[in-house]
């Protein structure tokens, strides 16, 4: 009968299998399908997270809700889901999803505010140039349903696609105001001005998170759950400009 031999394995070999094999199977990726306007906070609550798990990579993927939420449907690798608005959420088909923020409009002005913008009625005053949002995108949904509470009819000098390029036209002098949320005015660090409004309230825009149905990863998904709904990630949303949630 014929035996195999074994041969020892060197110190510095084994330790190169060891780490290559590892107890736990090597590095793991956690997958993030996450709204544009979270790319800030996320980022930083990723790096936190990976630092509290050795051996994990958090890996977002920044989008509009309406489309990632498309994507997840079509079946894109996704662990975790964080969408701007229950509808979003809902089209994704993720079930149990948290609200863990909300977000509310205000008036994006240049700074000194030339056109003497005060609030939504002001935005339909002649000569007024508005930049709002385009629909589905939240801040277009939201300041529809704030201009309707209001009785305000205000005529866009432009619809864009998310608030960012809709504050670039205020900067660059193209738009006397726009509508946007206020974390996107926290954003712009000082280029712009924000001007508040008691109709902002009828029209906040509520943040959700759940586990992408089908991922392997349930443990991780929990945890990074967690993290965002902790007094840490209360306190990095709270930052930028969005009202923490727990729910």
């Amino acid at each position: 009968m014929n035996r195999v031999r074994l041969r020892a394995v060197s110190p510095a070999l084994a330790l190169v299998l060891f780490a290559v094999t590892g107890c736990g199977g090597g590095r793991q990726t956690l997958t993030v399908f996450a709204d544009t306007s979270l790319t800030g906070t996320f980022g930083s609550l990723g790096r936190a997270f990976e630092a509290a798990h050795p051996g994990v990579a958090v890996r977002f993927d920044f989008g509009g809700s309406p489309a990632l939420a498309q994507r997840i449907v079509r079946g894109a690798s996704a662990d975790l889901f964080a969408a701007a608005g229950l509808a979003a959420m809902r089209r994704s088909g993720a079930p149990g999803p948290r609200v863990f923020a909300r977000d509310s409009l205000q008036i994006a002005v240049p700074k000194g505010d030339p056109a003497h913008v005060t609030g939504l009625k002001d935005l339909a005053a002649p000569g007024v140039r508005v930049a709002l949002c385009a629909l589905p995108a939240p801040c277009g949904a939201a300041a529809r349903a704030a201009l309707a509470a209001a009785g305000v009819t205000v005529t866009a000098v432009a619809r864009d696609q998310d608030g960012g390029a809709a504050l670039t036209r205020v900067r660059l002098g193209q738009a006397d105001a726009a509508l946007v949320f206020r974390t996107d005015v926290r954003a712009a660090a000082g280029a712009v001005e924000g001007v508040d409004f008691p109709e902002a309230a009828r029209a906040a825009e509520d943040y959700l998170i759940a586990t992408v149905p089908g991922t392997g990863r349930l443990a991780l998904t929990r945890e990074f759950v967690d993290l965002v709904l902790s007094d840490q990630g209360r306190k990095v949303l709270a930052s930028a400009g969005f009202t923490p949630v727990t729910g």
